[in-house]
């Protein structure tokens, strides 16, 4: 849980825009919306946005603002009156505004005191909390965002370093300019750099094609590994392994098998780029 100048959304008016009963023996369903402004404490520190969502979506817009512009779509589902207010009451969602960060952190009785997640669905809690996030942040902003259910993350236009995973879905990243990790267990990886990496970065799936696209001129130390997909590239590259992989020419591009980590090295060498899919292609893409 976050510790410091947290600000549960219990005590602001959110906007009411819909609520139905669907029927005596169907559940209940409530939507609201939440609209704040949130600010760096200390506006001339390096900024950080962290968002730690169970169930819905995260979506993140650089831009050239000095605040956090936050939207939030909160659905409630629960099996009776009294299981929509223990939602209401259990599931919130914690707010501090911090001298570099921003964070938005997801509670409720799924949370383990170290932060993990039990979740024991409908079932277990006769209720559902979904939270879908829309921010617009510093495009110079570094991202911590964490997603479980129900939900993709997207990123666009932003400038600084990531440290994203989405556990049941996708991860989408468009015109990156930074660093970092990516990861989807059940779902896709697909990043687009706006400009090539200048530090160590990972990007992985579990059950998804992870496709990344740099610009021309990449320079980096690359590993490769998938266990049931392929590796395909567009870029020539030098082995540094001492067992190559199995490689042929498909539609112009190079195509490599491995089930180990195969080292290369892409025009004069450079930050490390892992790239990891267990059971998916991994595909590493000239900017067209």
């Amino acid at each position: 849980m976050l510790q410091n100048n947290l600000a549960r959304l219990l005590i602001f008016a959110p906007v009411l825009i819909y609520c139905a009963q669907l029927g005596p023996d169907l559940d209940i369903v409530k939507k609201e919306e939440i609209r704040r402004t949130l600010q760096f404490k200390n506006p001339n520190a390096a900024k950080h946005v962290l968002v730690d969502n169970v169930s819905g979506s995260i979506r993140v817009v650089g831009d050239n603002i000095r605040d956090v512009q936050l939207v939030v779509h909160k659905t409630l589902r629960a099996a009776s009156e009294s299981k929509l207010q223990e939602a209401r009451e259990q599931v919130v969602l914690d707010i501090a505004e911090e001298e570099d960060a921003v964070k938005l952190y997801v509670d409720g009785p799924f949370r383990r005191s170290n932060g993990e997640v039990n979740y024991r669905g409908w079932r277990y809690y006769g209720y559902e909390v979904n939270w879908d996030f829309e921010l617009r942040v510093p495009r110079e902003a570094s991202l911590y965002l964490r997603a479980i259910n129900d939900g993709e993350i997207e990123v666009k236009n932003v400038a600084g370093d990531f440290d994203i995973k989405n556990v049941n879905g996708g991860v989408n990243l468009s015109e990156i300019a930074g660093a970092g990790s990516v990861y989807a267990l059940n779902g896709g990886v697909k990043v687009l750099f706006q400009q090539n990496p200048k530090a160590e970065s990972y990007f992985g799936s579990l059950n998804g094609d992870v496709e990344i696209i740099f610009r021309e001129g990449l320079a980096a130390e690359a590993g490769f590994k998938t266990f049931n997909g392929e590796i395909y590239t567009d870029f020539e590259v030098t082995y540094l392994a001492n067992k190559s992989p199995t490689s042929k020419r498909k539609h112009g591009r190079y195509i490599y098998k491995s089930d180990e980590f195969s080292r290369v090295r892409i025009g004069s060498g450079g930050p490390q780029l892992t790239f990891d899919a267990f059971n998916g292609d991994i595909r590493m893409l000239k900017r067209e």
